[in-house]
């Protein structure tokens, strides 16, 4: 049910995003938090890998950003709006926390180095689109109109780096504990070892 929900608000914002008319410079799903949701949708659904890993650390890193500080076309956007792009990050969010309390799935740092390539092909596709349609997707190339935590890294492109940084840091975090507690598992028992974070589920 959790992945239905988290696809369904995707495809809500999507067309939320194409209304009153469609744009370029907004309409098209190509923020970070657009590719969150549907790594976390997909993770859900099919238990694959390199979705878990994605949904894991995106979206305990990049969706609570977003609720705390939501950017949309406001104060144009209406309420509705705003309610809808709070409950697709929060899904994120939960369904991040989920494949780890809930399925027991445990973050490596494979996950980690996939986790940092697609974010930088990612940055360096967008930075292409961005410069061929001049737009601003994933705010690579300015800051947002509205205030965001972004606004406590500098000036551009300076916050770039300094939102590399704390990505790269932040998700080291989030594998260290988890890789630690793996392997004093192993150390300590004759057991099964512990599942890495996308591991096969067993069928329902």
């Amino acid at each position: 049910m959790l992945a239905v929900a988290v696809l369904a608000s995707q495809v809500a914002v999507q067309v939320a995003a194409l209304t009153p008319r469609w744009d370029v410079g907004h309409s098209l799903p190509l923020h970070l938090s657009d590719l969150a949701g549907l790594a976390a949708g997909y993770a859900l659904w099919s238990g694959r890998r390199w979705a878990c890993h994605l949904a894991y650390y995106w979206g305990l890193t990049l969706a609570p950003q977003a609720v705390v500080t939501p950017v949309l076309l406001a104060p144009a956007s209406p309420h509705w709006a705003w309610l809808l792009d709070w409950t697709w990050h929060l899904l994120v969010v939960a369904a991040a926390g989920y494949l780890v309390c809930g399925l027991r799935m445990r973050p490596g740092w494979d996950g980690y180095r996939l986790t940092v390539t697609v974010t930088a092909g990612w940055a360096a596709a967008v930075l292409a689109v961005n410069r061929l349609a001049g737009t601003n997707y994933g705010y690579l190339d300015g800051k947002p109109n509205r205030p965001t935590l972004l606004d406590l890294l500098g000036p551009w492109p300076e916050y770039l780096l300094a939102e590399a940084v704390l990505l790269l840091a932040a998700w080291a975090l989030l594998t260290w504990p988890w890789v630690r507690s793996a392997r004093r598992a192993e150390a300590g028992s004759a057991g099964q070892p512990g599942r890495t974070l996308g591991a096969e589920r067993r069928p329902r």
